[in-house]
């Protein structure tokens, strides 16, 4: 230990007659990794001395272990909704350092579907799985990183265009497949869907023009169906299978009920208090389509607000801004975090319900907050709101051309096919999403996967709200 410490001091000396060796054309030494540890330090200089001059003298660095290398994950967490749920879960990666990249949730009544990337270890991370597999009201945490699947992410993406250049703009977006959503004079809103990859194309592509805004969902991820695998008919309609008995047994309901029991018990021992006991899990774990936002306020102004808030990208930051809402009793009903147009900020866009004072206490406490830039309400504004939606249907050949049909009708794109499955991806307002469940729901729903809504105010000043209920005369 004491020859490697010398030979490293003797190197680290050599440092600062840099100048001194390029005056006589001299070659650097070689560099000699010492190690904390006699054994290693040892075996770092006995590589060096046999390290060949055809390789400059540099050691070869050994390879990581398996464990310890950096991946980004993606990670699909079911839970019991309730209040607060949101600001649970991020304080599990907040706790331990972790930079959730981006977050998508898909929220109902009373269950909630979070897709997480994040970027960690293998090891670290499945620690973070059991510590979300304590958080009470979990009911199932996968990491799909390591699986076939079908990923997707949504973005709005507001630029200075002036008209001599809008059809170069076009063109992009006819390339992209991506929709324009709000013209004025000098910008143009474009809303584009795509796996991560397309996102970050679509970006650097309409960067030179220069980009105001953007709003982002996270990504969101259902696994890719294997061709010949047995399909899982529980609950499932007889449309979609007309040949098999899809009701199930006695036997097999109550297993499912003393699994779900055991799990809960199970995760009631975790680090957070139980609130109430969740019995009421449904056995066809989807979102209800009957669930959205309130657009129409009571005689108190009681409706959904749509907030956008600009935060800083530090590890921890969701999970301060979402303890604002926790503390206070609000209910997020929507939420989707993701990359801003500037480099190392974020924009969370989340829906509360509330009425207009008490939403302007909300934002009076979340400019408190040291990373939060800003905060708009965009609920009496016009705006441009969209969502993302990934749905598995389960198909035979019978029902196959049925479900192609109706995705036609929704402009949906059909994203992954199987011999017993079907994945469709639709984008628009809440509205779409729940005509196109209510029309999937009798042959028989998979899976769902949903972002939160993403917006922007529209700089034509257009309330497409009000267009619904407007008609020219005759």
């Amino acid at each position: 230990m004491a020859a490697a410490a010398a030979l490293a001091s003797r190197l680290a000396g050599g440092v600062g007659t840099g100048s001194l060796r390029h005056r006589h054309h001299q070659p650097p030494p070689p560099t000699v990794a010492v190690s904390a540890s006699p054994r290693a330090g040892s075996v770092a200089v006995a590589a060096a001395a046999a390290a060949s001059p055809s390789t400059g003298g540099v050691t070869p660095v050994p390879p990581r272990p398996r464990g310890s290398i950096v991946k980004r994950h993606t990670l699909s967490v079911f839970v019991g909704d309730e209040s607060g749920m949101i600001n649970r879960i991020a304080g599990v990666f907040a706790r331990r350092g972790y930079n959730i990249e981006s977050l998508a949730v898909g929220l109902n009544k009373d269950k909630a579907l979070f897709t997480i990337v994040v970027s960690g270890t293998e090891k670290i991370l499945k620690q973070v799985v059991e510590q979300l597999n304590k958080l009470v009201n979990v009911i199932q945490v996968d990491d799909l990183s390591k699986e076939p699947q079908v990923e997707r992410e949504l973005m709005l993406i507001k630029l200075n265009v002036e008209s001599d250049r809008r059809l170069e703009v076009m063109g992009l977006v006819d390339i992209f497949r991506a929709k324009v959503v709000d013209l004025s004079e000098r910008t143009l809103t474009i809303e584009v869907t795509g796996d991560p990859g397309k996102m970050v194309a679509v970006q650097r592509n309409l960067s030179k023009f220069g980009i105001k805004e953007i709003a982002r969902t996270g990504k969101i991820a259902l696994r890719r169906e294997k061709i010949g695998q047995t399909a899982p008919f529980w609950r499932f309609s007889a449309a979609s299978y007309p040949d098999l008995e899809v009701v199930p047994s006695k036997s097999t309901l109550s297993n499912a009920m003393n699994t779900i029991s055991s799990n809960f018990e199970e995760a009631s021992q975790g680090d957070v208090y139980p609130v109430e006991s969740y019995e009421s899990i449904s056995m066809n774990q989807i979102l209800d389509a009957h669930w959205g936002d309130m657009t129409d306020g009571d005689h108190t102004g009681f409706c959904s607000h749509t907030l956008s808030i600009l935060v800083n990208d530090v590890p921890g930051v969701l999970n301060v801004v979402t303890g604002v809402f926790s503390r206070r009793g609000y209910n997020i009903q929507s939420l989707a975090v993701g990359p801003a147009e500037k480099l190392g900020i974020s924009r969370i866009t989340t829906v509360v319900p509330g009425n207009d004072e008490s939403i302007a206490k909300l934002v009076h406490q979340l400019y408190k907050l040291i990373d939060v830039h800003e905060v708009q309400d965009l609920t009496h504004l016009p705006f441009a709101a969209r969502e993302l939606m990934i749905i598995k249907v389960a198909v035979n050949t019978t029902a196959r051309r049925a479900i192609l049909d109706i995705a036609d009708i929704f402009r949906a794109k059909t994203v992954d096919v199987s011999d017993h499955t079907v994945t469709l991806q639709l984008t628009g307002d809440l509205d779409k999403m729940v005509a196109l469940q209510r029309m999937l729901e009798p042959y028989g729903i998979c899976e769902i996967a949903r972002t939160g809504r993403v917006a922007l105010s529209r700089e034509s000043g257009v309330d497409s709200k009000y267009l619904r209920g407007f008609s020219l005369p005759l």
